[in-house]
């Protein structure tokens, strides 16, 4: 994540799935001076240890930007195009919902990015039929038919399935 937010010199990102600070962390270490994390969450816990973590990491709270809340309620009020890049690691049940607010969210020649693209190695076998994998493998298509990305699938940890908003 670091790679990615310093690759594109974002100066702005959103993250669904704040948990304890640890993606976010890497992000904003990635990030240009000054830029900002936008994250949601929907415990209130996962972001008070988030901010514990950014701030003893030594990054003023203007870096940082918590949002307790439904990632479906919160995505739609943010600005279109107005992000870098987009990382999703929330609800895997919400992932193609995740997907169609990130496409609008991020800048042409952003990156949009969701962790657990393999989910436990569930993806690949078609006899998994639970309702997180099947929504994994209902994202990765409409990722692979959308003709304004270009996408790779990461085997790193539980997989990353990364997509560039392309034009």
């Amino acid at each position: 994540m670091h790679f990615l937010a310093s690759v594109l010199q974002a100066k702005s990102i959103v993250e669904v799935g704040t948990g304890t600070g640890v993606s976010g962390l890497w992000l904003l270490r990635g990030m240009t001076e000054g830029g900002v994390l936008t994250s949601v969450d929907l415990e209130a816990e996962h972001q008070r240890l988030a901010r514990v973590v950014f701030t003893d990491s030594g990054f003023a709270p203007q870096r940082f930007r918590l949002i307790a809340g439904s990632a479906l309620d919160v995505l739609p009020r943010l600005t279109d195009a107005g992000y870098d890049l987009v990382f999703l690691d929330g609800d895997k049940v919400e992932y193609s919902e995740y997907f169609d607010e990130a496409v609008r969210l991020v800048r042409p020649g952003g990156i949009i990015v969701f962790d657990n693209a393999l989910w436990h190695d569930r993806v690949a076998d078609p006899s998994q039929r639970d309702p997180e994998t099947s929504a994994i493998r209902e994202m990765i298509k409409k990722v692979s038919d959308d003709d304004r990305l270009l996408s790779i699938l990461l085997p790193v940890g539980d997989g990353l399935l990364a997509a560039q908003l392309i034009g």
